[in-house]
């Protein structure tokens, strides 16, 4: 039976490397794509992978690394292969086997690189954000480049619940209808104002924990999504629509889920 939600969240440039190898390696559905996006980028000199990517030469001599040992047999699990404030909250690490099993059929891992990963999908350790541009014709625009190809992977009906950044959703929701689109945003009161306010590392967090609880409890229908309640924030209904539940923290609680909030 298809999954009520199919969950949207997005790669992070940090990873792990090595790792636990999976016992049994599935490669991801665009393999082919990322093979070809990685062979390119093997080409690449080191001074074009520093100005495309923007990076310092210490970071592109990494980076460079890295992708020259890439090949399409990934190693670890997609799901524990990230490090980042979205991952802070998301805490894979915690899931139940059962927890795991339910994310592979529902949560979406916007990738530069492969386009989407599966949690269990086995990847290699790259760096590829979806907003680069290269000289070559074919990636000049990642968003060209992948095109409808990661949107035609998506469950055809159902609701898509999306915490993913608007860097790696324009390769996707674009191709999709936007009624089956819910995009949860997430504030903080300003100390100074007494007023709700974006704050980045917070939502990111945020982001991470709302997929996690959508996983962990099962939940079935949107309507339930008033529920959430973890980190500090609490639903609230004057500032939210069908299509943008908005929850508010009065202090936010995950302070110990990011190297950035010790």
């Amino acid at each position: 039976m298809q999954p009520p939600f199919t969950i949207l969240i997005h790669s992070s440039k940090t990873m792990r490397q090595g790792g636990t190898p999976v016992t049994a390696p599935r490669q991801p559905e665009l393999i082919k794509e990322a093979t070809e996006l990685a062979t390119y980028l093997k080409t690449l000199p080191l001074s074009q992978m520093e100005s495309a990517m923007h990076l310092s030469k210490t970071l592109a001599l990494k980076t460079k690394g890295t992708i020259d040992t890439w090949q399409p047999e990934g190693r670890t699990a997609a799901i524990d292969s990230f490090v980042g404030d979205i991952y802070s909250g998301l805490r894979a690490q915690e899931f139940s086997a059962g927890d795991r099993e339910y994310a592979d059929k529902t949560l979406w891992i916007l990738s530069g690189l492969y386009g989407f990963l599966r949690p269990n999908d086995t990847i290699m350790p790259y760096r590829m954000e979806m907003g680069y541009t290269f000289a070559d014709p074919r990636f000049k625009n990642l968003y060209t480049f992948w095109g409808k190809k990661i949107a035609g992977h998506l469950p055809p009906q159902g609701t898509i619940v999306n915490v993913s950044s608007v860097e790696y959703t324009k390769a996707i929701l674009p191709f999709v209808d936007s009624d089956r689109v819910i995009t949860p945003n997430f504030l903080t009161i300003d100390p100074a104002t007494g007023e709700p306010k974006f704050t980045a590392v917070h939502a990111k967090i945020a982001r991470g924990a709302f997929a996690r609880w959508l996983i962990t409890t099962r939940i079935t229908d949107p309507n339930q999504f008033d529920g959430f309640d973890d980190l500090g924030y609490r639903y609230d209904k004057s500032r939210s629509t069908d299509q943008a539940p908005t929850f508010i923290c009065q202090t936010f609680e995950g302070l110990g889920l990011s190297i950035r909030l010790q």
